[in-house]
């Protein structure tokens, strides 16, 4: 996804296209997605069509694949937000973040507007607590960012050998954001969550 460009449906179903020919080839290559999209497209085409559905099928499509023994990652380099940053970057195993990167789930004046929280708070709130602030320093906080390359840095070695590294099994992002304190509580709110349920089917 190159120059900004807003995800709709046609780019996604090309997207997820790709990497389901890649899972029916066989083997086991890496699969990279360069990432620099604007957000989803809010066409009222795409919308009608069904945008949200396409997002998850390409999210889902390198779900299969990482599941399929493809390691796949994401590299950012330009803006990416909500649904298309979901989508294209926060569902491969890793993501690198490039000098040019500018990631959010959802930007600030968004989430006033949705949680009605005034902005000034909530600006406040993002300069403590990384899990509601934009941008690659608090994203790589909380885990969702794996890496950070810098500019005058060869950038082949170094996906090289972030290829070459066994992914972790399951999501490991809310045990990344303990280690790097960007996310207190996620890991064991998930455990405990795992646990009651594992104890609820056994009863």
């Amino acid at each position: 996804i190159a120059g900004g460009t807003p995800l709709g449906v046609d780019g996604a179903i090309l997207l997820a296209d790709r990497v389901l020919a890649a899972v029916e080839a066989g083997g086991r290559a890496p699969i990279v997605v360069l990432v620099d999209t604007a957000s989803q497209n809010m066409a009222r085409r795409d919308e009608l069509l069904g945008l949200n559905e396409y997002l998850a099928h390409l999210a889902k499509s390198l779900a299969l694949a990482a599941a399929c023994g493809h390691r796949t990652a994401s590299i950012l380099y330009g803006p990416a937000a909500a649904g298309a940053f979901i989508a294209a970057a926060l569902s491969s195993q890793s993501l690198v973040a490039l000098p040019g990167a500018e990631p959010s789930v959802m930007d600030l004046p968004s989430i006033s507007r949705v949680t009605k929280l005034p902005l000034e708070d909530l600006k406040k709130l993002a300069k403590t607590t990384p899990i509601f602030a934009p941008g690659v320093e608090p994203l790589f906080a909380i885990g969702a960012v794996t890496e950070v390359w810098a500019a005058n840095e060869p950038l082949a070695p170094r996906l090289s050998a972030l290829l070459g590294k066994p992914a972790a099994s399951g999501d490991a992002r809310d045990r990344i954001g303990l280690e790097r304190k960007g996310r207190l509580l996620a890991e064991k709110i998930a455990e405990r969550v795992v646990a009651e349920a594992a104890a609820h089917a056994g009863g």
